[in-house]
């Protein structure tokens, strides 16, 4: 059995070394100077980013054209996070105060803010949208509550449902908002919260947004640039955290963990992706895409052992909804598209 387990494991090893070989980043487009952290991948030609300096883009050709779609007004905003459901529809959420959410119906050639918070401890991180166009966006929180807001029209109305949250938020827990992905749901309406900071949890809805489950996470946490700054499931039950500490990218130190339960436990990979991580991607159930400033890692089998693919630093990298394309976005007006 032991020269048969050998030799399964010699092969997987030269699986991957050769995927990671034939994986490519090749960048489509750099021509702004705007750090890029929101990004939506609608199908394998319609793309959205959105960043720093109230910067929207928008390519319907695979990356090859762009058209900077930037909301009038808003020049200093950070848009942290971009959810378009077409080449039309699109809305961005902003970090920091105020918090605005404006919206698109026409390509971004008009914006329409739907909704703001004036308030200066306001601080959204992400949100999430089911294929049905129920939206939950989450912030840091504010005397111990946890913001949360509920769309159902595809983010054109919005609903405070901070209420619905039961739990009391540590002192110094916070959310991340350096991908849009600390927030993840699937169709069936489940979404998932991830914090970190001073302590890490995870928040569970099953019923979109009306109760909570609360799970703690044990990946890298007790300082402010400490936590899961990522998190994505492959169904109800297979999912992964990425993060670590963005202050020292280079440590890989409980820097990932996987969960076959839904997220009430977790487990360490055999191999941790190489350094700090904003976001993560399922490309299949058993291969996925890592990004952060450290660079970009590649798995081959679920998520356990991880190769790095590209050592240029990204925040963010999405597959497309309907389609297989993959896609990063990161500082300095960074768009690439991962290549095989």
């Amino acid at each position: 059995m032991k020269p048969l387990f050998l030799v399964f494991i010699i092969q997987t090893f030269l699986l991957s070394q050769l995927s990671a070989q034939q994986a490519k980043i090749n960048i489509v487009n750099q021509e702004r100077n705007s750090s890029y952290r929101g990004l939506s991948v609608v199908d394998d030609e319609t793309v959205w980013v959105s960043g720093s300096n109230g910067t929207v883009g928008l390519s319907t050709d695979a990356g090859k054209n762009w058209q900077w779609v930037n909301p009038i007004g808003y020049e200093k905003t950070d848009f942290r996070d971009i959810e378009a459901f077409d080449e039309n529809e699109a809305i961005v959420i902003s970090a920091g105060s105020p918090a605005i959410i404006l919206r698109t119906g026409d390509g971004g050639r008009s914006w329409k803010e739907v909704f703001s918070d004036k308030r200066p401890e306001i601080f959204y991180d992400g949100v999430a949208f089911t294929s049905e166009g129920v939206g939950i966006a989450f912030g840091d929180a504010i005397q111990g509550k946890m913001p949360l807001l509920k769309t159902v029209d595809f983010g054109a109305s919005w609903k405070d449902i901070t209420a619905h949250m039961p739990f009391l938020i540590t002192d110094g827990e916070a959310g991340f908002a350096a991908s849009g992905t600390s927030i993840y749901c699937n169709n069936n309406g489940t979404y998932w919260i991830a914090t970190g900071g001073t302590v890490s949890n995870i928040y569970r809805s099953d019923d979109e947004g009306d109760t909570w489950s609360r799970y703690s996470c044990p990946i890298l946490q007790g300082k402010n640039s400490t936590g899961p700054f990522s998190i994505a499931f492959y169904s109800s039950t297979t999912g992964i955290v990425v993060g670590g500490d963005y202050k020292e990218d280079t440590n890989k130190d409980r820097n990932s963990f996987l969960t076959n339960d839904g997220g009430k436990t977790w487990f360490a990979p055999h191999t941790a992706p190489a350094g700090f991580k904003s976001a993560v991607v399922y490309r299949s159930k058993k291969q996925l895409i890592s990004t952060g400033t450290s660079g970009t890692d590649l798995s081959n089998d679920g998520g356990k052992n991880w190769i790095a693919i590209g050592k240029e630093s990204f925040n963010a990298v999405q597959k497309a909804k309907g389609g297989s394309a993959i896609y990063l976005a990161g500082d300095k007006g960074k768009i690439a598209k991962l290549t095989w």
